[in-house]
């Protein structure tokens, strides 16, 4: 029996639909997905995997960006701390609170500078699940253990945690949910305009193309979106991006407590310091230009280095670049604000809507957690020409797998009804180990009931069936080991490298058919 293709082509016939969105990253994901759920036909075309580039290189974090307040980022602010708990509340397998602290440094910004800015921060959006700030002695607050003792007082205050690659799966698993066709590995390298539609060309990774029909184009392709306008769309490119390479270090575990820490540097810049997949702790950012070519950045000597000097600063223990287990860089698609530093460069986002004639929508910039917020902006322009009259639904709207209510029965917090979720599952799958139920429990939340219906099969690797593999493969678009170690999870960081070579063999055994672009038969 023929099944479709996991990345989504079913044959060559040409597609039509209301809005082809190009960018398979967290805005376009969104998008597709805000649409779909209006009733509008989509089509989402990325031309690597989901959350392939920057929507996997952040730094993982829902907040409303604490030190954009120095540069009277107010709006900005206030809608990132909007955002938070509802996006807690729509999957809270993958997203959860988390308390930060940030050490004072006598040195860098005035006590009375950092309350107003905590005031300001605790005050501006309402919250519900989120506690607010509050002044600890590092001498005896568990905090202080693994710092320097000349740092004696704390702030702490709450934003939250995100998977963010999984955050872009799970709003492409409720586009296609709702409807629409979602095609990875299918680069638009034509998009060709008239009055009432758009004529563009997909083609796949193995060099084959179809056509789409479009009543209405979505540029979301990130770092690449003035690149897109020129070179595929024909259109003259009206924003200047600036593009700017973050990026991270992974190290050893260096605190056993669960908060994350913030660290004021010398240059008026800030790193974080946070819990990372149990063992390791996560340290970024960077802020460097980035000249090269877009899909290529990678982290720098001198990157390491300083955010190694900027954490040691802090820390008891030093770090050092040979503590570094693993790296990744992104580049941000910046709204060029003529910010001579670009760490003060803006992270708002601007939507441009052309309809001179069919139908342009262009996504400038954006931060992940704003995203929900500028697809449901971007959907409300692109509905009015298209003339779809479905109200915004994604605020209450849970992700796929997020309503754990079924299980754990009325919500009440998110961090704590995973919790209950936990241990609902272990007592229903007492022969799976502990941590291979609270793993899955992470990664698909209620879907593990899903996955779970079928046995999971031969071990590959430490805690990855074949189950589970065919089960990326079939519902979430993984081709290759990469995707599965690290995007689908982050097991690759967990692995030994003849462990990694493992599940790369048997990916490529059983799907290089697949992969290369052949029909395959799921038995």
């Amino acid at each position: 029996m023929n099944h479709p293709r996991p990345d989504g082509w079913r044959d060559d016939a040409p597609l039509a639909c209301d809005v082809l969105v190009v960018g398979g990253g967290i805005n376009g994901a969104g998008i597709a997905r805000d649409l779909a759920g209006r009733g509008a036909s989509v089509v989402l075309a990325e031309k690597d995997d989901l959350a392939a580039h920057t929507s996997s290189s952040s730094t993982k974090l829902i907040h409303g960006g604490l030190r954009y307040l120095e540069y009277y980022e107010f709006s900005l602010v206030r809608k990132a701390l909007a955002e938070r708990e509802v996006l807690l509340k729509s999957a809270p397998h993958i997203m959860w609170p988390l308390r930060f602290v940030m050490p004072h440094d006598p040195g860098m910004r005035p006590v009375w500078m950092i309350r107003a800015g905590l005031f300001l921060y605790d005050h501006l959006a309402r919250r519900e699940v989120l506690p607010g700030s509050t002044t600890v002695d590092l001498r005896r607050h568990a905090a202080g253990t693994p710092l320097k003792k000349t740092f004696t007082k704390g702030f702490v205050y709450s934003d939250g945690w995100v998977d963010d690659a999984r955050l872009v799966v799970l709003n492409a698993l409720d586009a296609r949910q709702h409807g629409a066709t979602v095609l990875t590995r299918s680069a638009c390298v034509d998009a060709r305009r008239s009055a009432t539609q758009w004529q563009c060309t997909l083609r796949g990774a193995d060099g084959r193309e179809r056509a789409v029909t479009a009543r209405s184009l979505v540029n979301a392709a990130g770092p690449w979106a003035a690149q897109f306008l020129g070179e595929h769309a024909h259109a003259a490119k009206p924003k200047t991006l600036r593009l700017v390479k973050g990026s991270h270090i992974v190290v050893p575990r260096m605190f056993e407590h669960d908060m994350a820490y913030i660290f004021q540097n010398p240059d008026k810049r800030i790193i974080f310091a946070i819990p990372y997949e149990g063992d390791f702790t996560l340290i970024g950012t960077t802020d460097v230009e980035h000249r090269g070519a877009i899909g290529t950045a990678r982290i720098d000597d001198s990157e390491i280095a300083y955010l190694c000097e900027q954490a040691s600063r802090y820390f008891e223990r030093a770090v050092s670049p040979a503590d570094v287990v693993w790296t990744y860089s992104g580049v941000r698609p910046l709204l060029d604000d003529e910010s001579g530093d670009p760490s003060a460069v803006t992270r708002d986002y601007s939507l441009e809507l052309d309809t001179a004639q069919a139908p342009l929508l262009n996504i400038w910039g954006g931060k992940i957690t704003t995203f929900r917020k500028l697809a449901e902006e971007a959907a409300d322009l692109v509905a009015r020409p298209l003339g779809i009259t479905r109200a915004s639904w994604t605020e209450g709207a849970f992700l796929p797998g997020g309503n754990l209510s079924p299980v754990i029965g009325a919500a009440q917090r998110p961090d704590t009804d995973f919790s209950r979720f936990v241990q609902a599952i272990a007592l229903r799958r007492p022969e799976l180990a502990p941590a291979l139920v609270r793993r899955l429990c992470r990664a698909y939340g209620a879907r593990v009931e899903e996955l779970l219906r079928e046995p999971l099969g031969a071990e590959v690797a430490p805690g990855l069936h074949e189950g589970e593999l065919q089960f990326l493969r079939r519902e979430e678009w993984a081709l290759s080991a990469d995707d599965v170690l690290w995007r689908r999870s982050k097991l690759g960081l967990h692995y030994t490298p003849a462990q990694r070579a493992a599940v790369d063999a048997w990916c490529r055994a059983r799907w290089a058919a697949a992969t290369a672009g052949a029909e395959h038969l799921w038995n």
